[in-house]
């Protein structure tokens, strides 16, 4: 399991909001605080500050590598995953991830490109077509417009490749869910869960954070997490056994905007999800859970001071991101959206007011920045973070990733995780997982460099062709 951009800070602060919404005890124990074992150190081969696809590949391939690189090493050659392995050992495999599934961590462990934005690319892959074929029996998330042609509206392919109907008519994915009623259809179908192959791809983009996530027609992290251990149990032979990799993708997502409301709300989700997780090893004594983050996003702190002026208070308030109602993601689309005419009584009433952030004493200044049509959205985002965490007096350093230790948390076999105690490397986290396995990921590796040219060099030389235009800023994730 990987939280994504979720640093020490983080789990402090989830557990505290936790605590106070749900007037729990002084000794309160977060699902993550009971299988605490160590903490990994982040940093990539060319920066001492990792990116999600470096610090994903550090997990995936055992290996440091460059950032920006999706199971590649730093001579930009393919390297074999564990979930490559798992899949040649005869074992079931499944990805949960709440961003694009084209993502870095997802990509990672199911794709091998030199930059990250090459999505299009990725989704290619993980449909089966690549010398390896198909390895993913059960991938679910956001994401849908990498895999629709670009004669479809909302498409992000340059091309008129349609990859859901190639994945079923080339490469065996017999199901694909688009929304809630799907998941629920194929979930329910029998006691062994959604059949498998299957694709389930909930959102064009990345699936909604937990705040504002529409339950009728997305599914939660745990929901998905629950539905993907019933469905590779129950389709698994005997002795077969699975490999999942379920991320809590957003979490990052929000601390690069600085918003420490949907960060909250999808850190609770991931405890729950932990929480559903822990239950099936405990259930399963044979499994193995491991988590931890690839990197800290934000230089998150609890408790902020600003003026040197004044005796610092020392203190947060949790109160005041109890009230808010949205992520500033969703505020920020509500408020480029709005065409009327008085645009600062719309911002007091609907982005600060009671269907926002319920900041009942907004400053002219940020009344005027807020209603200029001129500010740009990306400023915005940063801007309501700012102005609520400020209230709350929690402090933001960055809206990128900082090269802080993060936590590594495991349960289940000791045997998966009893190197792991103490401080680490984050590639140990990789080779913990190999071990545990008995998988060779040289021969992985070997079979992927056979031909490479036939597959990994034309796409390197076809990159920025190939890629999706958009450029990936704070609001999707690095």
């Amino acid at each position: 399991m990987v939280s994504d951009g979720f640093g020490p800070a983080s789990q402090t602060y989830g557990r505290s909001f936790y605590q106070y919404i749900n007037n729990a005890t002084e000794g309160y124990m977060s699902p993550l605080d009971k299988i605490f074992v160590g903490t990994s150190r982040t940093r990539s081969s060319d920066s001492l500050v990792t990116d999600s696809a470096a610090g994903a590949t550090a997990f995936a391939c055992g290996i440091k590598t460059y950032n920006a690189a999706i199971a590649v090493d730093p001579e930009r050659k393919p390297c074999g995953t564990i979930l490559e392995a798992a899949k040649d050992l005869g074992m079931l495999t499944g990805i949960v991830v709440t961003s694009r599934v084209t993502h870095a961590t997802p990509a990672s462990f199911s794709a091998h490109v030199i930059h990250r934005d090459m999505e299009a690319d990725i989704a290619v892959q993980q449909i089966g077509d690549y010398p390896l074929k198909r390895q993913i029996d059960l991938l679910m998330g956001g994401g849908r417009c990498f895999f629709l042609p670009n004669t479809t509206e909302g498409s992000c392919r340059t091309d008129h490749r349609d990859l859901i109907k190639e994945g079923q008519e080339l490469y065996g994915w017999k199901y694909v869910m688009n929304n809630r009623q799907d998941f629920d259809q194929l979930n329910n179908n029998d006691d062994d869960g959604i059949p498998l192959p299957a694709l389930g791809l909930f959102h064009q983009d990345h699936m909604n954070y937990e705040i504002d996530r529409n339950p009728e027609k997305e599914p939660s992290l745990s929901e998905m997490a629950a539905a993907a251990l019933k469905s590779l149990k129950g389709n698994a032979g005997t002795n077969q056994g699975f490999f999942l990799l379920i991320e809590g993708s957003r979490i990052d997502m929000a601390a690069h905007n600085n918003d420490p409301v949907g960060h909250v709300h999808d850190i609770l989700e991931y405890h729950r999800t932990v929480a559903v997780v822990r239950d099936f090893v405990n259930k399963n004594p044979d499994t193995l859970l491991i988590s931890t983050s690839d990197h800290e996003t934000g230089g998150f702190t609890l408790g902020f001071q600003d003026d040197p002026k004044t005796y610092p208070e020392y203190l947060w308030k949790p109160e005041v991101i109890k009230r808010a109602r949205a992520s500033t993601e969703v505020l920020t689309a509500r408020l480029m959206e709005y065409q009327g005419k008085d645009r600062r009584s719309f911002v007091k009433d609907e982005i600060l007011g009671p269907r926002g952030l319920m900041i009942s004493d907004p400053t002219d200044e940020e009344l005027t920045f807020l209603s200029d049509p001129k500010s740009l959205p990306a400023d915005i985002l940063v801007f309501l973070g700012h102005a609520i965490s400020r209230r709350a007096s929690l402090g933001w350093t960055t809206i990128g990733h900082t090269g802080v230790d993060v936590n590594i948390y495991a349960d289940g076999d000791n045997d998966g995780f009893k190197d792991l105690w103490g401080n680490h490397e984050n590639t140990d986290i990789g080779d913990a997982l190999i071990r545990y396995l008995n998988v060779d990921l040289s021969y992985i590796t070997k079979r992927l460099a056979k031909d490479a040219e036939k597959w990994f060099k034309s796409k390197r030389d076809g990159f920025w062709s190939t890629s999706h235009a958009r450029s990936h800023h704070e609001e999707t994730g690095h």
